[in-house]
């Protein structure tokens, strides 16, 4: 990856930031009903928080894919995060495909309102793990 601390510490709370505020976008756009956009930011809060973490490891990703690819690799089957952690992640995904691009398939409230609290408390986690790596 090439970054040196000071670079990855600032990438880190940039990243960390936008997941926070993508949370606070899903919340604002559940009140509104607007669940395909809300899908698309209980994702995009996941993925920020994630990719913080792979970069607080110099672990490098260039896709979504790889994003969650990495994240079991060195999180989940090292047993850091749990295996349903994984699925929650990649479930988040698919729900963000499903709400952005899927034509066939609406997403319910049954889909996005029980992933609300789970997804806050998996950003929470994860960020945490990745200041605490690069000392913020």
């Amino acid at each position: 990856m090439g970054l040196n601390v000071e670079s990855r510490r600032d990438i880190v709370a940039y990243r960390t930031e936008r997941a926070f505020i993508a949370l606070e976008q899903a919340k604002l756009n559940i009140q509104i009903n607007c669940l395909e956009v809300t899908a698309n930011r209980l994702y995009y809060a996941a993925y920020y928080a994630v990719s913080a973490l792979l970069i607080a490891h110099e672990i490098p990703v260039h896709k979504h894919e790889g994003c969650i690819q990495q994240f079991g690799l060195h999180f989940v089957q090292k047993g850091i995060f749990s295996r349903e952690a994984g699925r929650f992640f990649n479930n988040l995904f698919q729900m963000r495909l499903t709400g952005d691009y899927g034509d066939r398939f609406d997403l319910t409230e049954g889909d996005v309102i029980p992933k609300m609290q789970p997804t806050e408390d998996f950003v929470i986690k994860v960020t945490q793990l990745a200041k605490q790596k690069v000392g913020i």
